[in-house]
């Protein structure tokens, strides 16, 4: 269910956070759905406790989830401008890896209309 690599650059809570947003946008993870206990997800993922911790903290405190003293942690009614902040992020990430790589701004102008216009239709690249 949730993928962590090990060996990224990016922090392990940062990845399972993005991995539940992704799940929630995905529709796989819906409004009060229980999330594993940190310590059972940190046993399957095999991280820390504490890495897990930190990334439902974090998830709580950008109101993507909700605990429940004694339940555990539920996922909260979708929000779509967390969702558009993490997407950004996303594009924001995406962008500057293709300037780090030469491509010309014109080029990414023009690819992501293109991209655009294909999924306002329906079509996939």
């Amino acid at each position: 269910m949730f993928s962590i690599d090990l060996t990224s650059r990016i922090p392990i809570y940062e990845q399972i956070y993005e991995n539940i947003i992704n799940l929630i946008v995905k529709g796989r993870l819906a409004e009060n759905d229980q999330l594993p206990s940190v310590r059972a997800f940190a046993k399957d993922a095999g991280v820390n406790p504490n890495t897990v911790a930190k990334a439902y903290q974090e998830l709580e405190r950008t109101g993507i989830i909700y605990s429940v003293p004694g339940r555990g942690s539920f996922i909260s009614k979708p929000d779509s401008s967390v969702f558009q902040g993490a997407a950004l992020n996303d594009f924001d990430n995406a962008v500057g890896s293709c300037a780090d790589r030469g491509i010309e701004s014109r080029v990414l102008a023009e690819r992501l209309n293109t991209i655009y216009q294909n999924h306002r239709k329906g079509e996939q690249l």
